[in-house]
């Protein structure tokens, strides 16, 4: 295994931004954008994006990323219990949006089972859960049966109730807003998507917008605030090791927005 080696020049301000999300509302908040990362696939994996911007570095991504293995629907559970390990618990995986450890048995659609989240939700764009955009680990995560339920097939944005056992998510007839630990893996998770799939492979082209209510169309909002989460919520050592898994062992190729949440702001 090739270990990450990330080296972040973050300012000052993101730093602070950073360290006081836990406390924030994602409303509230601002953050200079990310500066310049280095990784060890820089003069390997990434060569041929590394200095580009704008549609150049995003066709260069996806030519990339798409050189991928594919698993099966059915195999998706037994990866997530090991991309998605809790690291102070190897019997149990970590939630998506709740952040709560659950045992990795508890896999099912029942009443505190946990099941797989497609953070792209698979409506949009209408790929189920095909093998390709509806078995890609890199947009798939456990998650209560009951939140995941209450997300649905909902754009994300800021504002809203709360979720019930939802470690702080918030959300409203048409929107979706993750906790504040989970707003940039979400953000990265799904500009991820919006990149590997660009209607070339017989899926549909996938891309960010401005809305919310998007149904069945191919797209998901919003970007201006999934743009503001990867800012304020830089990729944690979960999210990286998660990244390396996925890479390592089963499909082969990377989120390059975890590896360089700079991208984001490059491209869109």
């Amino acid at each position: 295994m090739l270990a990450t080696t990330r080296i972040r020049r973050w300012k000052p301000v993101a730093l602070a931004t950073a360290a006081a999300l836990a406390g924030l509302t994602a409303s509230t908040l601002t953050a200079t954008p990310a500066a310049a990362t280095t990784t060890a696939y820089d003069t390997t994996y990434y060569k041929n994006a590394v200095g580009k911007t704008g549609t150049s570095l995003k066709s260069s991504l996806h030519t990339i990323i798409s050189s991928q293995t594919k698993i099966s629907y059915s195999a998706v559970w037994n990866a997530l219990k090991v991309t998605d390990q809790d690291p102070n618990n190897s019997n149990n995986v970590i939630l998506l949006y709740s952040g709560a450890s659950r045992s990795k048995s508890l896999n099912g659609g029942d009443l505190g089972d946990w099941n797989r989240e497609h953070t792209w939700a698979k409506s949009h764009g209408d790929f189920g859960e095909v093998t390709g955009p509806g078995t890609d680990l890199h947009h798939l995560r456990p998650a209560d049966v009951q939140v995941n339920s209450i997300r649905g097939n909902k754009d994300f944005d800021n504002g809203g109730s709360t979720v019930s056992g939802g470690g702080g998510s918030l959300t409203d007839s048409d929107s979706f807003e993750p906790r504040d630990a989970d707003k940039g893996d979400v953000a990265r998770m799904i500009l991820y998507m919006a990149v590997r799939y660009d209607g070339g492979d017989g899926f549909a082209d996938l891309e960010p917008n401005e809305s919310v209510n998007n149904g069945s169309n191919p797209y998901m909002g919003k970007l201006s605030v999934l743009k503001a989460w990867n800012e304020a919520d830089p990729p944690s050592a979960f999210e990286e090791r998660r990244n390396q898994a996925i890479y390592d062992t089963y499909q082969h190729n990377r989120n390059p927005f975890i590896d360089h949440p700079e991208w984001v702001e490059a491209i869109w």
